[in-house]
């Protein structure tokens, strides 16, 4: 049996796959069409133009799609290993809240272009990386208390070591993201998709791409921690037949509340 076949861990190594295709798709097919430049450009100008916007738009709906089955799926694990602990199922609680919240943020992002409109976009994009990133650290510290329920204390340093890498970027990118707009005009910059190095503001420009795109992939590699903890849930169907009793015609009899397995979820 393959990796990929064992359990549930399809779907976060899915959602990893798909999303980052995602970006990098459109991104090629951009840069190809010269709709922006090929230096690190900000994650939403790879979408903003047709043929690329649609691509982008699809994809990353069909991501939070899959981001919300995954953190479901987590929440239901964690949910079903430790029942008992009230601070983790609160935390477990807020967790889903926070990972559907993130999902939101990116659906958003995906159908409101930032030269179109530029407010609905920044609230996408901050619900996406906010919400996100402290669904992290919910999910960091419920992983310090799992141990050794589900995992080892390996995963929970890498987890720690991928938090610190996701809020370093979004430190770096907040900050360099505020200082350029204090620059220059959400209006001129929600148009600009091309730079000079000569342009005023361009370093803190670039240090804000490659920020999003560090916190980007930061975000995704959290998931790629799940597959593990996911080839150990296993699903089995179950349906429960009641019989009824026929007074018009023959009377048949069937025992009460046969069962027949057949889908249920177990770990």
């Amino acid at each position: 049996m393959w990796w990929f076949q064992q359990g549930l861990c399809l779907l976060p190594a899915a959602l990893v796959v798909w999303s980052s295709a995602a970006f990098i798709f459109s991104f090629i097919i951009a840069v190809l069409l010269r709709h922006v430049d090929p230096l690190v450009p900000y994650i939403s100008d790879t979408g903003t133009m047709a043929p690329e916007r649609c691509l982008f738009g699809i994809m990353l709906t069909i991501s939070a799609f899959l981001g919300v089955c995954t953190m479901y799926v987590r929440y239901k694990q964690v949910e079903a290993l430790i029942p008992e602990n009230i601070c983790i199922t609160r935390c477990n609680r807020l967790g889903l809240v926070l990972g559907l919240l993130s999902c939101l943020g990116i659906c958003i992002v995906a159908n409101f272009q930032k030269t179109a409109i530029i407010h609905a976009h920044v609230l996408g994009a901050i619900l996406t990386f906010g919400m996100g990133f402290i669904y992290i650290v919910v999910q960091t510290f419920i992983s310090h208390r799992m141990q050794p329920h589900l995992h080892g204390i390996a995963i929970f340093w890498i987890r720690c070591a991928l938090l610190i890498w996701c809020g370093a970027s979004i430190v770096s990118m907040f900050v360099s993201s505020v200082t350029l707009y204090s620059m220059i005009s959400a209006k001129e910059m929600a148009t600009r998709l091309h730079w000079d190095t000569t342009d005023k503001g361009y370093t803190l420009h670039l240090v804000s791409t490659i920020s999003e795109w560090s916190l980007a992939f930061s975000f995704l590699s959290f998931f790629l921690t799940y597959i593990r903890d996911f080839q150990k849930i296993t699903l089995h169907a179950e349906v429960d037949l009641h019989s009824e009793t026929l007074h018009d015609g023959p009377q048949w009899n069937m025992p009460h509340g046969e069962r027949t397995p057949l889908l249920a979820g177990s770990l």
